[in-house]
This record gives C-alpha cells, structure tokens and sequence, in this order.
C-alpha cells in the first residue's frame, strides 16, 4: 500500500505576517483594558495617569482603609446614662439613697449614734391598663397624686451598750418596709405612709406629713414641714413597755402603754441633683414623743426629745417592662 504524504502549509508571506502580528497586539490591548475597567467597577477606586493604568498610590490608601475593622460603641454602663437603669419610656420610677445617719440609739436616750440609711421613694408608676401615679418627668419629687415608698431602720437597744437600760429586755434592730400615697405640686405635697416591721418589732407604723417645696437655685429643693407619727399597740409595747419582769430587774415601775400618737415634730431636708440621675440628700428631723410614749418611764428617765439626720447619695431609676 501507498504511503500517503501530509499537505504542507503555504508559506506566509512577509504582508501578512505583519497582518497577523498586528492584531495580536490590537486583541492583547483590548483584553487589557477590560480587566482595568473591571477592577475599576469593583473596587470603586479611580484611577489617574494614563487611560486604563490604575494610580498605585490611590490603591494602596483605599485598600488600606477598605481593610480598616469598624470600632464598635461600648453599651453604656449600668449606672451611666441611657443605660440599664435609664430607660427612655418608663413604667416605674423611684429614687433610691445609701448613706449614713445619726441618731437616738434608743428612744427617749440622750446620746446620738451613727448608723447606716437607706431610703427609697416612689416618683412614677404605670400599670398595665394603661393608669399612671405621679410623673415620670419630675427629677426627684412626683408631680400629682402618686405611691410612695417608705422604709426605715430602727437600732437595736440592748443594756450593755447603755447602764441606765440594766434589766430591761434587748430589742434587735429593726427594718420597716411599706407603702405611702402623696399629692404634690411645685410648691407644696400632702401624704401619708404605711410601714410594717417585717424584721425586728413585727408591727404596724405610720406616719403623716406636709411640705412646703422650695427651688432657690438650679439644682437645689428645699423642703420643710410638720411630722406625726403613730403605733400600733404592739409598737408602743415594744419601745415604750415594762413589763412586770423588767419592772423587778430594773427598778422601773411597769407600764403597759396603748398606741396611737408616738411623735410630733418637723423636717427638714435638703437635695442637690448633680444631673436627673445623681443627687446628695440631707434630711434633718425633730420631734418629741407623744401620747403613752412620753409617758413611759423610759423617755422620763432620759428625754422626750429625738433628733435624727440623715445623709445620702441619690440615684433615680427608670425601668421598662
């Protein structure tokens, strides 16, 4: 069998050798600038210089802060502003204070003693139909009819810390809890409060008072007016009693008094807001005891005076439910 030779290419001639090389170059050209334009498009970057040649500089300083990370904002601190405690639409307000007072270790003794203070007072509440007590604007005080919080600590009173009390019982310390109703305006408020002693006397305080309201300077509310307080049976018998017992170990004569009015007296009290969260507070009260209180052989033995102070950093809550 035959062998069969393979066709050879012509020969290119010179013309179109140029032909070919010079569309070569045309397409290379071509491709080139779409990949510029691309890049362009993708990067939003623009471009200096020659048509289709990317600025190096301009790259690098885009790139650079393209591949900058966001800083991300802390969330505000529990006690800072618009934080936890500082909710924008509240449903509940109060006012809380921490700090030191000074007063009788015992009532009808003539000394005075450092303790600790907390206070509590309610400025606004919403309930979930919709009805609402005193005012979520007001910074500190209430505006309108509205609940109030009321707690107290009494010390505890025990004869070896005071002589003159040698054979009476000792009485622990005690905290009151409980709830109050006011009416207040700019210039004045009205109340009453309801206290129960949950640790320690296990009975039933209340109190009622009036206030005039005053604003001398940005800041500053002063104010200052009448205090009545009054005792359950339970109360006066723990405070104000001798029991037949106590009247043979101590010498006093026994006494078994009824409640009622305990105190009368005034306050005064003094807050300065630092802004609508923080506050100083100072709170100076006066009275003298009352009814079978001063009776007692007890506040006769010492005084039927009693003077307490309180002073105490603030801080308004505002929670959203």
């Amino acid at each position: 069998m035959a062998a069969t030779n393979a066709p050879q290419p012509s020969p290119q001639t010179p013309k179109a050798a140029k032909r070919r090389m010079l569309g070569s170059v045309i397409l290379a050209a071509a491709i080139g600038s779409a990949a510029g334009l691309s890049a362009q498009e993708g990067s939003g970057l623009s471009f200096g210089g020659a048509a289709g040649v990317a600025d190096p500089a301009g790259l690098s300083a885009a790139t650079a802060a393209g591949a900058a990370p966001e800083v991300a904002q802390a969330d505000p601190g529990l006690f800072d502003e618009g934080g936890l405690l500082d909710a924008n639409n509240p449903d509940l307000v109060f006012t809380l204070r921490l700090g030191a007072q000074a007063q009788s270790p015992y009532f009808g003794s003539d000394e005075i003693e450092w303790g600790p203070d907390v206070g509590f007072r309610f400025d606004f509440l919403r309930f979930p139909n919709g009805f609402e007590y005193g005012s979520g604007r007001a910074v500190g005080f209430r505006e309108g009819l509205g609940l109030r919080g009321a707690v107290r600590y009494i010390p505890g009173r025990s004869a070896s810390d005071h002589p003159e009390l040698a054979g009476l019982d000792d009485i622990d310390w005690a905290w009151e809890f409980g709830l109050g109703v006011g009416y207040e305006q700019r210039n004045y408020r009205l109340f009453g409060d309801l206290r129960y002693g949950a640790i320690g006397h296990n009975s039933f305080v209340g109190e009622l008072g009036a206030d005039v309201i005053l604003r001398p300077a940005e800041g500053w509310t002063i104010t200052a007016g009448p205090r009545v307080t009054l005792g359950s049976d339970r109360y006066t018998d723990t405070y104000f009693g001798v029991s037949a017992a106590e009247s043979g170990a101590s010498g006093l004569p026994a006494y078994d008094p009824d409640g009622g009015a305990v105190e009368a007296g005034v306050e005064l009290s003094a807050r300065y807001a630092f802004n609508e969260r923080w506050g100083v507070e100072g709170i100076l009260s006066y009275s003298k005891f009352v009814g079978d209180a001063a009776d007692s052989p007890i506040v006769l033995q010492g005084t039927d005076d009693y003077l307490k102070l309180e002073v105490g950093l603030t801080r308004r809550v505002s929670l959203d439910f």
